[in-house]
């Protein structure tokens, strides 16, 4: 498994709410992303689908966004 490319702190990302998804862009032209329910289940690593790289989120998860599921309850 590849090393970890770069730490990208959370605010850094942009947030889908349609899909909960967090994106940032990769040196090869795609995006690292990685799901509010990963990081809600503390995984910090974001891939990108069309490299090998990865990063690690920098988040504090109290500061993360309330999932739609939850929401809806």
């Amino acid at each position: 498994m590849a090393g970890i490319y770069e730490e990208v702190e959370i605010e850094d990302m942009t947030f889908d709410e349609k899909t909960e998804t967090f994106t940032y862009p990769c040196p090869c032209g795609d995006k690292f992303s990685i799901y509010l329910e990963d990081l809600l289940d503390e995984e910090d690593i974001a891939t990108c689908p069309s490299c090998t790289l990865r990063i690690r989120v920098i988040y504090d998860i109290e500061s993360l966004p309330t999932p739609k599921e939850i929401d809806a309850q």
